[in-house]
């Protein structure tokens, strides 16, 4: 194990944020870095318990226990190969993952686990520091061809390992530039796109081709991929957005979440000089409590918005756990984010009933009524509560509602379930065969860790597929999709 004492002498400690008033003003990652010597102390803190709880909470299987030792004896580049040995990208889900493994720690019996999120984020960072990280390319070609449709985080990990294991891959990316939401849905305050483009950079080194502005099912029938390769992973995300059903829902200066994300990250790539949606200057709402919602608020903050406001349907969840989340379970629990150390209110158990017209075709107002909640996605609305919030800018971060639906998927008719989601067997095939898909496009929206796994998982079925047998690692198995 760590440090035999580590747990009791070391208090937890997470990284200090940047000042509001400075980070506001840029669009740099909002976190500091840790010294080396403190996030060894941090490491230290890990009892290598016998049963290994945070585990159960990391769909890639990280070995966590493994490297929170190395990293305490100071062996940061052993530390860095077992961390590669279950997750391509650390470097994505030390910044952007919630850490599901870290109440799942023993230690937060005690409300103080070990902080499993920075100590990964710093073997990665120290990893790229010191040129640790460099190209895998195969020993020898397979001879086989995979076109892998999307590039977040599904499609580069299907890509990376699938290139390994000697196969010739072709991503193909309808955007301009790669990496999916991971380009233009992740603000550049939570994760600066210059890792992405160094974890690019490496998969290009290792054979990985890439093509972009390629949106398959209209440039590229579907069909022809089936044809030209050996086998076509989808892996395009659940983009199909929730809409707001309500009367106004037309008017100038509501917009989809989504739409004010992508903007702002062209603008970070300097393709415009300001966005369209711009908050700047404006009174913002945000219908949606959840980490999109959130991403659009420290948008608007840099952006200049003279007030923010975000709505959520639920009501605040507790502090702390309560018997109904019991360790080790994902508590849900009430946590001020980033974004809302910058400022913004945060009101919950309300829904919008309309949007306000000023009159002449742009919104002045939402107007929203308390609700008690009754069970999943059911709410009453509670009389006499009604108020209108006044507004020049309402954007929309309900969620995703599945796949896209459209050319890609018809043209093979490629099942889909009555969630959204693409159907698939325990073998990640789709219902056409040699048609495979990972990510968010089969499981539905969901966190960048799992989507790295299930790329993984996918790739390995793919491997076994075309070469008989494989050696690439799975750790996880499709989740059902319902017709």
């Amino acid at each position: 194990m760590a440090d035999p004492k580590g747990f009791m002498k070391t208090p937890r400690r997470l990284p200090a944020s940047r000042p509001v008033p400075v980070r506001i003003q840029d669009w740099r990652e909002i976190k500091e870095k840790l010294d080396q010597g403190e996030v060894e102390a941090q490491a230290g803190r890990c009892m290598s318990c016998g049963i290994p709880y945070c585990h159960r909470g990391c769909p890639l299987g990280n070995l966590i226990p493994e490297w929170n030792e190395l990293v305490w004896r100071g062996d940061w580049r052993e530390a860095s190969e077992r961390l590669h040995a279950t997750n391509n990208f650390p470097e994505f889900t030390g910044r952007l993952c919630p850490a599901p493994c870290e109440p799942a720690c023993v230690l937060d019996l005690h409300g103080a686990p070990v902080t499993i999120k920075q100590v990964e984020q710093s073997i990665i960072d120290k990893a790229w520091d010191r040129g640790w990280v460099v190209p895998r390319p195969p020993d020898r070609l397979s001879g086989r061809t995979v076109a892998v449709v999307g590039s977040g985080p599904a499609g580069l990990a299907a890509a990376q390992q699938l290139t390994r294991a000697g196969h010739t891959v072709v991503v193909y990316e309808r955007d301009d530039r790669l990496g999916g939401l991971l380009r233009y849905g992740v603000p550049e305050f939570k994760m600066e796109k210059r890792h992405l483009d160094h974890r690019l950079e490496q998969m290009r080194l290792e054979g990985t081709r890439f093509r972009t502005g390629v949106n398959v099912g209209f440039d590229i029938p579907l069909q022809k991929l089936r044809t030209r390769f050996d086998a076509v992973l989808l892996a395009t995300g659940a983009l199909a957005p929730r809409e707001l059903t309500v009367p106004g829902r037309e008017l100038d200066g509501v917009h989809q979440a989504m739409d004010h994300l992508t903007q702002a990250n062209h603008v970070c790539e300097g393709d415009h000089a300001a966005p369209e949606i711009d908050a700047h200057g404006k009174r913002v709402v945000i219908v949606g409590g959840g980490d999109t919602g959130e991403d659009c608020l420290g948008t608007a903050h840099r952006q200049g918005a003279v007030s923010v406001v975000q709505l959520g349907g639920r009501p605040r969840p507790p502090d702390e756990r309560t018997a109904s989340m019991p360790w080790p379970t994902d508590p849900d629990v009430f946590e001020v984010s980033g974004a809302y150390e910058e400022g913004g209110e945060k009101v919950f158990s309300v829904t919008p009933l309309r949007v306000v017209d000023d009159g002449r075709g742009r919104v002045a107002g939402l107007e929203v009524v308390r609700v008690d909640r009754l069970g999943r996605g059911r709410y009453r609305p509670i009389e006499g509560t009604e108020r209108v919030l006044e507004c020049d800018l309402v954007l929309l971060a309900l969620g995703f509602s599945g796949a896209e639906r459209g050319p890609l998927l018809d043209d093979l008719g490629v099942a889909v379930g009555a969630d959204g989601n693409v159907v698939r067997d325990a073998h990640w095939q789709t219902s056409v065969p040699g048609v495979y898909v990972a990510g968010d496009a089969g499981r539905g929206a969901s966190l960048v860790v799992w989507a790295i796994a299930e790329g993984r998982a996918a790739a390995a079925a793919i491997d076994q597929e075309l070469a008989g047998a494989t050696q690439l690692p799975a750790a996880v198995t499709p989740q059902s999709t319902a017709i």
